[in-house]
């Protein structure tokens, strides 16, 4: 997997790495139906070209370069970025399911404002 997207996006989904992404690998966008209902934003790992335009773009460092630089606290969100498939029901359920479970995982990361967390993964 290319990119990761971790949990400074939950409930943030701010949408500046969509904007940079060369090739609309990160999902949902404000226009799709997912959108409104979606946790956080996922980058679809076979879309994905491994530009890294979306990792300064984002403003609460959610993304990383790769699952090897994922901070272990955040491994299961890998999972969650596979599972989601724009339009696919079962996938974004799955992907979303993956999400929920990581914030009962996580209560102490889960409690730091956004903005915090991507500093917090190294401790955790």
């Amino acid at each position: 997997m290319p990119f990761v997207i971790t949990d400074p996006c939950i409930d943030t989904k701010d949408t500046a790495c969509v904007d940079v992404c060369p090739v609309d690998c990160i999902h949902p966008r404000k226009d799709e139906a997912e959108f409104a209902t979606a946790t956080m934003l996922y980058i679809h790992p076979e879309e994905c070209i491994d530009c890294g335009a979306c990792v300064p773009a984002c403003p609460v460092s959610a993304i990383y370069d790769s699952l090897e630089s994922t901070p272990v606290s955040q491994k299961a969100l890998a999972e969650a970025n596979a599972a989601f498939r724009g339009g696919e029901p079962a996938a974004v359920a799955r992907a979303e399911a993956l999400v929920a479970a990581h914030r009962v995982a996580q209560p102490k990361l889960m409690a730091l404002p956004a903005a915090e967390r991507a500093a917090a993964h190294a401790k955790s």
